[in-house]
């Protein structure tokens, strides 16, 4: 995907902001691709970037542990800049002074301006960003200059634009940082000249080749679910090989309510394609029974997709490519050398070891809000694009505990209560997820004088950009009571519902 375009590396450090810089990057028509530490100056320079970035990190530089960066980084003659942690990490390695003073710098800090600067051109005498460290760089290497400090901070922001190289102890890949963006645009343009040709077209145009160039004139399968993502990677594929593509619909049983019966159509209206419908849902079933370990429950489900996909391509032209739409944060959320493993997804971290059939990922390295806008680009009715991100495994990982017919159904018939209520008070277009959750528990409750003794239902609604992170939704007391109320009176085997509001970190959007 990189060789069209003017590239920028994010070199992570383990930082969940690693992904935010990324997408702000992106923002700006500039690719970028994060890759671990542990890359060698010379793989980072074989791609060929404008510029490099190392993100921060939860490490102390002086941690036996501590992840550092090959030192040719910084004698490739490519632009540097260093945040937070990468800042330190920059500091330490050229000859300057990082120590952990006794005083922490955590959330909106006032900056001053202490010399002229090239990031931070007009950003007058006081500026306020968001900062996240306990360590803090003391005395700044030869060479370069301390154009910004805080309050408690001798050095916020340091530069040595001879040698392009550029260090700020605050986050501005951050919303809080006030001109973060206009810090990282002068970065991008004015020290390593980038152009911004990362556009949803040139993506487009950049994938079709791809895929051309990937399968040949051999057979695909697509692994569609009626998503977002997989909707948006089937129409990408069928714009590159036309009839070469077979869809694939694998009902699982664990869908929401009618999903079956709306992805059939969809997709018979929307394409020309072979669509094979395969109901699965015994399968499923008895491959996750007695399962209850989440991280167990991707897996099989990986498992069993891609044996019931090797079956589907034995009778379709003896298949050899199977198409998904895996995402980046599907990436970065089912672990990788630096970030640590949040949960695996069953179509990355799920897979099998061993699989007959080649992945063709053409989304692998967007985020949702890339994805939506390119199936915008296709043609995609908005319907489609817009429809709320719902899990590859569908309801199984929103039962905690063993996933049985029973509960499915029971959180099928919640779940599309609290679709239908969001949906008739205008809320669905201010949220980015919204369902229910059923813990495999049961709590006593009291319903016409009896003793009920019954499942909870746990209503989750978040906002949200792109998932990475996610704040919980304030809904309206009496939308909350009008669910509450239609899901114990409508749903037998729920006599309770609560309303969770943790964001993310610290939890995830999904329980499982």
């Amino acid at each position: 995907m990189t060789p069209a375009y003017d590239t920028v590396l994010v070199v992570d450090f383990g930082a969940q902001y690693a992904q935010l810089i990324a997408r702000r990057v992106r923002e700006e028509h500039v690719y970028c691709e994060i890759v671990p530490a542990s890359m060698a100056a010379a793989e980072m320079l074989a791609r060929n970037p404008r510029g490099i970035i190392l993100s921060g990190g939860p490490s102390s530089v002086y941690a036996a542990s501590a992840p550092s960066v090959d030192a040719g980084v910084f004698e490739s003659g490519l632009p540097v800049l260093g945040i937070c942690y990468g800042a330190q990490l920059l500091t330490q390695m050229l000859g300057g002074q990082v120590a952990r003073t006794g005083t922490a710098e955590f959330g909106r800090t006032a900056v001053m301006a202490r010399e002229s600067s090239v990031l931070m051109e007009g950003w007058g005498a006081s500026s306020e960003v968001w900062m996240s460290h306990g360590d803090s760089i003391v005395g700044a290497p030869e060479g370069f200059k301390v154009t910004a400090a805080t309050a408690d901070v001798a050095v916020a922001a340091l530069e040595d634009p001879g040698r392009g190289l550029y260090g700020v102890q605050f986050h501005p890949e951050v919303v809080h940082t006030e001109r973060g963006q206009e810090l990282l645009r002068r970065f991008l343009f004015d020290v390593c000249s980038c152009r911004p040709s990362w556009t949803h077209a040139s993506v487009i145009e950049a994938q079709l080749e791809a895929i051309r160039a990937q399968v040949g004139s051999g057979h695909v399968l697509c692994a569609l679910s009626g998503g977002v993502d997989s909707s948006v990677a089937a129409a990408l594929v069928h714009n590159a090989i036309g009839d070469q593509l077979t869809a694939v619909f694998v009902d699982t049983g664990l869908m929401r309510a009618g999903e079956g019966e709306q992805v059939e159509a969809t997709f018979l209206n929307q394409f020309a394609v072979d669509l094979v419908h395969v109901k699965a849902a015994d399968r499923f079933f008895e491959a996750l029974a007695g399962v209850t370990d989440p991280e167990e429950k991707r897996k099989a489900i990986g498992r069993l997709f891609i044996r019931l996909f090797e079956e589907v391509a034995l009778e379709h032209k003896d298949a050899k490519y199977l198409v998904q739409g895996t995402l980046y944060p599907d990436v970065i959320e089912s672990g990788t050398a630096q970030a640590a493993t949040i949960k695996s997804h069953h179509n990355v971290g799920g897979l099998p070891e061993e699989m007959d059939l080649e992945l063709v990922e053409p989304l692998r390295l967007l985020f949702k809000d890339e994805v939506r806008a390119i199936g915008e680009e296709l043609g995609l009715p908005p319907e489609m694009v817009w429809r709320q991100p719902f899990p590859g495994p569908g309801l199984a990982v929103r039962i905690v505990g063993e996933v049985t017919p029973e509960r499915v159904e029971i959180l099928r018939l919640a779940d599309a209560i609290v679709l239908e209520e969001i949906a008739r008070e205008g809320l669905d277009k201010q949220l980015w997820q919204w369902f229910a959750v059923l813990p495999a528990i049961r709590s006593v409750g009291v319903m016409g004088d009896e003793r009920t003794y019954a499942y909870p239902i746990i209503i989750r609604a978040v906002t949200s950009e792109d998932a990475m992170t996610a704040d919980w939704a304030r809904l309206p007391y009496e939308v909350l009571e009008r669910i509450s109320s239609r899901l114990i009176n409508e749903v037998r085997g729920v006599n309770r519902v609560a309303y969770d509001v943790t964001s993310k970190p610290p939890g995830t959007i999904e329980w499982e």
